[in-house]
This record gives structure tokens, C-alpha cells and sequence, in this order.
């Protein structure tokens, strides 16, 4: 396995386009974070306390940084793809599941460094900024800290969030073969398939599609406020992403086994 990821180490750090891509992570989640946060104002707390997650709001940014970690996974696999290097790949590499094994190693590796820094840096810039919208002590809001459980878990989420929409897009990669239809594919998994689910008028329809959403399931971790009130709890949320990366992952594995390359 060393080997393997030794030299999709070497790959990884020697493509211009991938050192770009992960700077495009944190300055696209960092600036979504912004100004959302920059164009929120706190709304009134009523007598029960206050409901509104400012945790969550505070990390908004995660939903636009996670088009460039597809990008950026899909590319960990579809650039040899398309330029037929990966015939050189496994001719030099023959386990085809040491192959993808390591460049999910490798990319899971580099999405959390990134993913870190990130989602670091949003709540930073959120603590900065909430307070001069109302989001005080004064008007019922906590101020954002790491120290904070909840907020803790909402950052570490995020991280991983990050990671295994990755691996997704590598799975479904690593299985359609295609640059432009992986990207496609994951893209509308995950903006489309909420935008379905809120076109759907059942109520029950309306949790079960939440359920399986890859995005509305995967960022329940995000969630500070009233967690009970969502159709699955944070971890559960994210076990769902997990289930949906691990399954692709699985099915681009086990084609990338039984078909030429």
C-alpha cells in the first residue's frame, strides 16, 4: 500500500491545479461564510429563548466550498481518465484496489487540511461579525466557541462533511469514467435533490427525501438549536453522506476491477 500512496502523493502535489483547487476551498467557504454572516441581522428572541442558529449560519460557506472539493475529486481520477494516463497508472500498479484505495487516502487527506482551515477561519470570521448584527448575549445569543459543544461538533461535522463529499465524487468518478458527467451526476445530488424535495407537497414524502438527501442529511451536523427537530439527528445525518460515499466508492471500485481501463 505505501507504494500506492506514495505515488498518488507525488501526483497530487506535482498537478498546478490541485494546490489551486484547495485554495479555492477555503477562500469559497470562508467568503460564503461572510456574507451570509455580514447579511443576517439577528432576529428577536422570543420568551422560550432564542431558536436561530448562528453556529450554522456562521458555516453557510460549506455549502459553496463543496463544488470545488467535487471538482477537485473528480479530477483526482477523471484527469487520467481523459488523458489515458491511467493506463500507465495500472500497468505500473496492477491492484486496482490499492489504486483507489490510496487516491482516497490522498484526496480524504487533503479535503480535511482544507476543510479545516475553512471552516476554522468561517467561524472565526462569524465571531468577528454576528456581534455587530445582534447576535450578543444582550439579545439572547451566545458568542461562537470551540469550547461550546454543540459549535464543536458543528465545526468537526463540517470537516468531515467536506471529506466525504470528496469520496463521493470520487466514487461516481471512478465508476462513469467522465469528467464532465461525474462532476453532473454529484452536482445534482447535491443542490438539485433538495430543490426536489421541497417540490413535494406530502409532508411524509417531504421527510423521507430529507432522509436520504446526501446535503440535507450530511449537514444536520451543523446543527446547534433544537437537533431533535430534524428528521434525523447530526450523526445519524452524516452517516447517511457516509453511506452514499461508501456505496460509491464501492460500486467505482468494483467497475474499475471488472472492466478495462
Amino acid at each position: 500500500m505505501r507504494p500506492h500512496l506514495r505515488a498518488e502523493w507525488t501526483k497530487a502535489r506535482t498537478v498546478a491545479s490541485t494546490g489551486w483547487l484547495l485554495l479555492a476551498v477555503i477562500a469559497l467557504t470562508v467568503t460564503g461564510s461572510a456574507l451570509a454572516s455580514t447579511a443576517t441581522t439577528a432576529p428577536t428572541c422570543p420568551a422560550s429563548g432564542c431558536t436561530y442558529d448562528s453556529a450554522r449560519l456562521g458555516l453557510t460557506g460549506v455549502l459553496l466550498g463543496q463544488a470545488v472539493v467535487v471538482v477537485l475529486a473528480v479530477l483526482a481520477i477523471g484527469g487520467e481518465y481523459g488523458t489515458g494516463m491511467v493506463r500507465v497508472t495500472l500497468a505500473a500498479m496492477p491492484r486496482r484496489a490499492g489504486v483507489l484505495a490510496a487516491k482516497a487516502a490522498i484526496l480524504g487527506g487533503m479535503t480535511l487540511a482544507a476543510g479545516t482551515i475553512a471552516v476554522l477561519a468561517s467561524l472565526l470570521a462569524a465571531r468577528r461579525i454576528l456581534p455587530g448584527n445582534g447576535f450578543t448575549p444582550a439579545h439572547g445569543y451566545t458568542v461562537l466557541s470551540l469550547a461550546d459543544g454543540p459549535t464543536l461538533r458543528a465545526a468537526v461535522g463540517s470537516v468531515l462533511y467536506l471529506a466525504l463529499i470528496a469520496l463521493l465524487s470520487l466514487g461516481v468518478a471512478t465508476a462513469v469514467r467522465d469528467q464532465a458527467t461525474a462532476i453532473g451526476v454529484v452536482l445534482g445530488l447535491l443542490y438539485l435533490f433538495p430543490l426536489a424535495n421541497l417540490m413535494v407537497s406530502d409532508q411524509t414524502w417531504q421527510r423521507r427525501l430529507w432522509q436520504v438527501s446526501p446535503t440535507n442529511a450530511g449537514l444536520a451536523i451543523q446543527a446547534t438549536t433544537n437537533p431533535g427537530d430534524l428528521p434525523l439527528a447530526p450523526w445519524a445525518g452524516l452517516g447517511v453522506l457516509a453511506a452514499w460515499a461508501a456505496g460509491a466508492l464501492l460500486a467505482g471500485g468494483l467497475l474499475l476491477r471488472l472492466r478495462d481501463a
